[in-house]
């Protein structure tokens, strides 16, 4: 409750700090999950699992990368530019993240998802590259 222009000013700037706009229900919710200490770590294994099958395949894709704690893998190719990669991809309906910055535009994030949609990620470097 307030001035409408002073809380749209306000939620500007927590929007430019915190890009993903999270509502009350799911700050709640993702307490919740935190919270819940036995879903909280099946999800972190399932997460560490599917981060590190993906790992394997990349690198018999011949992608390098260092080794990764989070849930994504900065990776790249010798066979394909980080940008091409990305449009591919994009092309089939698989996103990953590029940054068109000098130092590291060789690059793709690749968040960790579902085993099922990096399958689906893999299949698709795999038909792009011609493996």
């Amino acid at each position: 409750m307030g001035n409408p222009e002073l809380i749209k000013y306000l939620n500007d700037v927590k929007y430019s700090f915190n890009s993903y706009t999270m509502n009350r229900t799911s700050i709640e919710m993702g307490i919740a999950s935190v919270e819940d200490k036995e879903y909280f770590e099946s999800t972190l294994d399932k997460i560490k699992q599917t981060r590190a099958w993906t790992a394997q395949q990349l690198s018999r894709l011949g992608f390098t990368f260092q080794d990764s704690k989070a849930n994504f893998i900065f990776a790249k190719s010798d066979k394909i530019g980080g940008e091409e990669l990305y449009l591919k991809l994009k092309e089939k309906g698989v996103l990953i993240r590029h940054f068109k910055n000098d130092r590291i535009k060789e690059y793709n994030r690749i968040t960790i998802g579902s085993i099922e949609e990096m399958q689906i990620f893999i299949n698709s470097v795999t038909e792009i590259l011609g493996e």
